[in-house]
Order: C-alpha cells, then sequence, then structure tokens
C-alpha cells in the first residue's frame, strides 16, 4: 500500500497503551487522532505519543474524513455506542472485549457493521498468542482427537482493579465478562467455534472489592480511586454445553480465598489432553504406554508481540492482505449469548437454553 491508514483510538485508558503501541510499530499505518472524555488523561497521552488531534468527542473526531479506522478502548458501556458511531461514520472498527454489555447490543453493532460495509473486529487477543498458535497446530494435526471437555480457570486472590470495572452500569459485570470471555473464547477457537446450546451458571457476591485488605491489588483501573463502586460478582462459575457436544466448565473470580491466582485451560480429546498452566503440556497414550509431551521451545503466553499480532491482523483485513477476520463480530456476539446467558441462569437458579 502507498497511503498509510489513519488510525484513531477512542478511550485513552491502560488497554489503549497496547493498542497504540502495535499501532505505531506496524509501517501502513498513521497514529492520527485520539479521544477521551477524561481531558488530562487525553492531554497527556497525546503529548506522550505524538499526537496533536485531541477530540473529548467521539463524534467530532469521528467528523475527520479522512479517518480510516478506530480502535475502541473504552469502557464496555460505551463499546456499542461509540463502534457504531464510528460505523456509520464510515470507519473500520476493532473493539475491545467484551464486545458490548448483552447479545442485543452486540448484534446493532454487527448490523451497522454491515448496513455500512465496514469491517468490525473483536479483540479476542488470546486468539494471536503463540501459545494459541502451537495448540491449534496440534489440534489441527489431529493429536487430540474429538474435544469433549474443557476446563478454564481464570481466578484472582484480590484482582479488582476498581474504577469503572466494578460498576456494573459501565463494565455490565464481574469477572466474568472481564477475565471469564478470554477464557471461553480461547476454548471456543481452539474448538473450532462450537455454538453454545445450554448454560447452567452461579455467581457469587461475598467478598467484594476487599477494600480492608492490607496489600494493593495486582490490577488497578487508570480511573481507580477509594470511593469507587463495586455492585458486580466477585466469582462466577458455569458449565456451558455446546451443539458438538463439548462441555466447558468455566471459573472467573476477582475476589476469592485461594493462595495464588490462577489461569488454565484444559482441552480433553479422545487421542489426548492439553493443558495451558502457562505452559502447554499435552498428556496421551503411544503404544498403549501413557506419554506426557513437554516442548524444549517456551510456550507460555508471550505478551511481547500479542497485540502486535492483533493490530497487524486487523490491518491486513482492511487492505485486503487477509482474507479472513480471525475474530469476526459473529464470534463477539456468540459469546454475548453466552455471557448473558450465565447471568441469567445465575439469576433465576435454572439452565438456561440458547436458540
Amino acid at each position: 500500500m502507498t497511503e498509510k491508514l489513519k488510525v484513531g483510538i477512542i478511550g485513552t485508558g491502560n488497554i489503549a497503551g497496547n493498542h497504540i503501541a502495535a499501532y505505531q510499530k506496524n509501517p501502513n499505518v498513521e497514529l492520527y487522532a485520539f479521544c477521551d472524555i477524561d481531558e488530562e488523561r487525553l492531554k497527556n497521552t497525546g503529548k506522550k505519543y505524538g499526537v496533536t488531534r485531541l477530540f473529548t468527542d467521539k463524534d467530532e473526531m469521528l467528523k475527520l474524513k479522512e479517518l480510516d479506522a478506530v480502535s475502541v478502548c473504552t469502557w464496555n458501556s460505551a463499546h456499542a455506542p461509540c463502534t457504531i458511531a464510528a460505523l456509520n461514520a464510515g470507519k473500520h472498527v476493532l473493539c475491545e472485549k467484551p464486545m458490548a454489555l448483552n447479545a442485543k447490543e452486540a448484534e446493532e453493532m454487527n448490523a451497522a457493521a454491515k448496513k455500512n460495509g465496514k469491517l468490525l473486529m473483536i479483540g479476542f487477543v488470546r486468539r494471536y498468542g503463540n501459545d494459541c498458535k502451537v495448540l491449534q497446530d496440534f489440534i489441527n494435526h489431529d493429536a487430540l482427537g474429538e474435544i469433549y471437555y474443557a476446563k478454564a480457570t481464570y481466578l484472582r486472590r484480590n484482582g479488582n482493579p476498581g474504577g469503572w470495572f466494578g460498576d456494573k452500569s459501565r463494565s455490565g459485570g464481574g469477572p466474568l465478562i472481564d477475565l471469564g470471555v478470554h477464557v471461553i473464547d480461547l476454548v471456543r477457537y481452539l474448538s473450532g467455534n462450537p455454538l453454545p446450546v445450554s448454560v447452567y451458571g452461579a455467581t457469587f457476591q461475598k467478598l467484594f472489592d476487599r477494600k480492608g485488605a492490607i496489600g494493593a491489588p495486582k490490577y488497578t483501573a487508570s480511573s481507580a480511586t477509594d470511593h469507587d463502586i463495586c455492585d458486580v460478582e466477585d466469582l462466577a462459575s458455569a458449565m456451558i454445553r455446546f451443539d458438538n457436544g463439548e462441555v466447558l466448565s468455566i471459573e472467573a473470580s476477582f475476589s476469592l480465598n485461594i493462595k495464588n491466582d490462577m489461569g488454565q485451560i484444559e482441552l480433553f480429546g479422545t487421542k489426548a489432553g492439553a493443558k495451558l498452566s502457562p505452559e502447554l503440556e499435552i498428556y496421551g497414550e503411544d503404544h498403549h504406554y501413557l506419554t506426557n509431551i513437554s516442548f524444549a521451545a517456551p510456550t507460555e503466553l508471550d505478551f511481547c508481540g500479542l497485540f502486535e499480532n492483533e493490530i497487524d491482523h486487523f490491518v491486513d483485513c482492511i487492505t485486503e492482505a487477509a482474507s479472513v477476520c480471525k475474530s469476526p463480530a459473529e464470534d463477539g456476539i456468540t459469546l454475548m449469548k453466552i455471557l448473558d446467558a450465565v447471568y441469567e441462569s445465575a439469576r433465576t437458579g435454572h439452565e438456561i437454553i440458547i436458540g
């Protein structure tokens, strides 16, 4: 391509830094404009990265006809309105996960993308990790056989970031919609994107954000204060059944009485099982002997290059260097249907059938 893509960022909080750094490394991109409702943060971010087109109103930024694409890096409740406004303004959009507050909003976002003929890609960044690539290679060569059961955990002992993360009106929920979305999507992606058919879930509000706990949490939102609201769940658990017969057990927490934070994914197949914890291990059978496979090269998720892989793919999709988007809006809608069902099951105490 001869002319660089002009890209804007809506929301310049913590996650935006990963997008900005990745765009800077792509030779086909010009960081063109920033938007944030926090004027001080906006000015500081603009100064840090040398961007002078700064807006506190997204609609004003989107009037820039030369702007080609935007990353939406706001809190969750703003994903849908910002994305739809950008699509209607003729811009391609990379929207951070979760796609929206619910499936209805997600479907409206996808409808706007189709109406305007623009790309809407969802920030399922774990799909672009080195660990995913290695495990997917084994799965594609049928090393695991039929994957029929999976377990995913993303547990923090004291990990409510504060700020908007604990405010349900802005976040839509707690660890399920913030952390669980990563591992649920990764299991679906590795399993060939089966569709959910039913969900049984439970959520708990027992420990909240541990304001009285001595020792600062490891994760802090850029907007966190000592007076933040905390009305989200601190633990979520669910069983998700898919149309191919596979079942996924998921646990996610901000606050839980465990010794150490925990994050791992396990897939169980008819030929072998695999675990990312965080290194990849594969357990199988060879000549009737039970075998364990470990790797000489590192297989733990490497955050160096993770967002670059995602951003480069977004740019390739826009410029048609990539023929298929790896994290399309349709997958975001499916994920939102799962999250909606977990929260509804937790509310009612009953299994939810997904049509």
